[in-house]
């Protein structure tokens, strides 16, 4: 019973040390920061499709001659 206790104890403590070093990586950026650049380049993305296509349904509304 007391290698198992200390085997659980040994799991616990290399388990806290990797999630503080995941902890520190994400407080400096890390993985977190590149999501976001990605999300915000897909919602600019996103903006500018709606333009396009916004512009597209504008053309076709407005006769040819006022182009």
């Amino acid at each position: 019973m007391g290698w198992y206790k200390q085997k659980e104890e040994e799991i616990k403590e290399e388990v806290g040390k990797k999630w503080e070093k995941w902890e520190k990586r994400r407080q400096k950026g890390g993985k977190t920061v590149k999501i976001k650049r990605v999300a915000e380049k897909w919602e600019i993305w996103d903006e500018e499709e709606e333009a396009a296509r916004l512009k597209a349904e504008v053309r076709k509304l407005v006769p040819e001659k006022f182009h």
